[in-house]
């Protein structure tokens, strides 16, 4: 392709809402270019890359034993309402009707549509295992778009969907899913982890995230520094904490703490160790059908809440913030509330750490009042659950080594689904035996746009872009140093023609500019190789320069078609 023939709109400047390195060159080089909050075209170098980055999804897929579909864009609303998820998905499904008044939803992901479409077609386990999957456009009305194709409201996605007559088959399709995702991913150039993470509103028991490792992602990731264990902040898990300081000795009593509200100003009333305390976190929990009730998590006073995790423990669809009005109205003192003595409309959470508990220290739900020496005895039917977020320092459960936290860019998401979706929508197939069972299920998702933004976070300098050998728009770009000069016009054309011949998809800059001008150009695109025709041409050199690093290396012009085959 010719650059004077191709739509590259290079600009000097980044719009003043990119602040992301993939946001500011995306735009700058000509890839896409955006057209509403969160909504962008693709440009022809961006659809390049699109496509590249595509065909790679594919060809792993295919090789996998998937099988590609294309469901509709479009989904009736009555197969969310079915799945229980019209609601609990919240403002984020665009909702809509037609002019019948029927309703319908943009799919964010389409659980739903390819249950149906199996319900549909597979009859008997002789049919199964099946494992269909799209790499289609969807919709998801965020907030707050930002970052580019980051956080895009419409996006490219792959989801797949595999059916199993039992959990078992189900777990091995999801361990195959583990693998070629990681050769996705690896073949993409990418550094990443797979971190066990919470399945949200897609539900499920088991999922893991591919994170793309980058200081600008906006996921904090838990990960070993001595083993390969890596977890999502909202699912990460540590060994039990035990306190080496002694603890506080006290017979239960009732004790005058005035004033004293905070965890800092209650260790430092007692003269004790966080650890010793229990914290309360008062929450507002909303559920299907407007419904909604005051939760109390109790946890120790050296640990923070994780809210993902304190959702996922009553199993409500949001937590909201309670004033200290709206407690009192209750009964409930803010800064003095314990699990003593606590009015009957309170759901009360404990975390698994307070099992056992002794010599603790808690709110006495009166006002300048606390409990002391308390040994914590839980009633078989209490909540208990791990509902604590990891901090840097803890331990791995898995191997014992210090956990840290970095920073991370979800591209990819599989869960181990069951019957999630197939018990509500009644997707049965018949068994060996004849009896009638729901289909087991898993879930596997890639976001391929956001792909080429988290490839250019990891991948660019302070000049733009430096595409990987599977994602660029183009192998090698050639560049003529002096546009007038006819000599190295007539050489940089029969080097473009000749690459062309070994079918190595070829740039040529032949537009009538500065060379400066032009090498800006081609650094801010980030092709990987270029060709440089200068003034060595009388002598019979060309050089050829690597885009990471900008290394540049002078080649024979004899030998300068087997020299860009061999690295390309």
């Amino acid at each position: 392709m010719k650059f004077s023939n191709l739509l590259i709109p290079t600009l000097k400047e980044a719009p003043s809402d990119a602040t992301l390195p993939s946001h500011i060159y995306l735009i700058r080089g000509g890839f896409i270019q955006g057209v509403g909050s969160g909504l962008y075209n693709f440009l022809p170098l961006g659809k390049m890359v699109l496509d590249r980055v595509r065909n790679v999804v594919k060809e792993e897929l295919d090789a996998s034993g998937a099988q590609e579909v294309s469901l509709g864009f479009v989904t009736p609303a009555s197969l969310w309402v079915e799945s229980g998820r019209f609601e609990k998905y919240g403002k984020e499904l665009l909702r809509f009707k037609d002019r019948k008044d029927n309703d319908f939803v943009l799919g964010p992901t389409h659980e739903e549509m390819m249950v149906n479409l199996v319900k549909q077609s597979v009859k008997s386990y002789k049919q199964l295992p099946l494992n269909l999957y799209q790499i289609n456009l969807k919709f998801r009305d965020e907030i707050r778009p930002r970052f580019g194709l980051m956080r895009g409201r419409e996006f490219l996605m792959k989801d797949g969907y595999s059916f199993h007559s039992s959990e078992e088959d189900m777990k091995r399709e999801f361990s195959l899913m583990e693998e070629t995702y990681k050769k996705i991913f690896t073949r993409l150039g990418l550094d990443f982890r797979v971190v066990d993470a919470d399945s949200g509103a897609i539900g499920g028991t088991g999922s893991k995230e591919f994170m793309v490792l980058a200081d600008s992602g906006e996921d904090t990731i838990v990960v070993c520094k001595s083993c390969d264990y890596g977890a999502n902040i909202e699912a990460a898990k540590s060994m039990p904490y035990i306190c080496e300081e002694e603890a506080p000795e006290a017979n239960f009593a009732k004790f005058n703490t005035p004033n004293v509200k905070t965890i800092d100003e209650l260790s430092n009333f007692f003269k004790v160790n966080p650890y010793y305390l229990i914290k309360a976190v008062a929450k507002k929990a909303l559920y299907d059908g407007e419904r909604e009730e005051i939760v109390l998590f109790f946890l120790r006073g050296s640990d923070e809440l994780q809210e993902t995790k304190a959702l996922n423990s009553i199993n409500a669809n949001d937590l909201i913030d309670i004033s200290s009005d709206e407690l009192e109205e209750i009964g409930l003192v803010a800064g003095f509330m314990g699990p003593l003595g606590l009015p009957n409309n309170i759901k009360i959470v404990f975390d698994n750490s307070l099992i056992g508990g002794t010599h603790l220290i808690c709110g006495a739900n009166e006002k300048d009042y606390h409990f002391v020496g308390l040994d914590l005895e839980l009633d078989k039917d209490a909540i208990v659950d791990d509902i604590v977020s990891v901090k840097e320092g803890d331990k791995c459960i898995h191997c014992g080594g210090n956990l840290v936290y970095t920073k991370g860019i979800e591209v990819g998401h599989i869960f181990q689904l069951g019957t999630r979706y197939s018990q509500p929508l009644k997707a049965e197939f018949l068994d060996e035996n004849g009896k009638t069972k729901p289909f087991v299920m898993g879930t596997y998702g890639i976001g391929v746009s956001r792909l080429l933004a988290a490839i250019i976070e990891q991948h660019h300098d302070e000049k733009g872009c430096i595409w990987t050998k599977e994602s660029s728009p183009f192998d090698v770009c050639v560049i003529v140093s002096n546009a007038k000069d006819e000599k190295q016009n007539e050489i940089a054309l029969k080097i473009y023609h000749e690459l062309k011949a070994k079918n190595i998809n070829s740039l040529f800059d032949d537009r009538n500019e500065r060379f400066g001008f032009k090498m800006k150009d081609y650094e801010l695109i980030g092709v990987p190789y270029a060709v440089i025709v200068g003034k060595k041409v009388e002598e019979g050199v060309v050089e050829i320069v690597s885009r990471d690093g900008n290394i540049a290396k002078e080649i024979n012009i004899s030998n300068i078609i087997e020299a860009v085959a061999e690295i390309v």
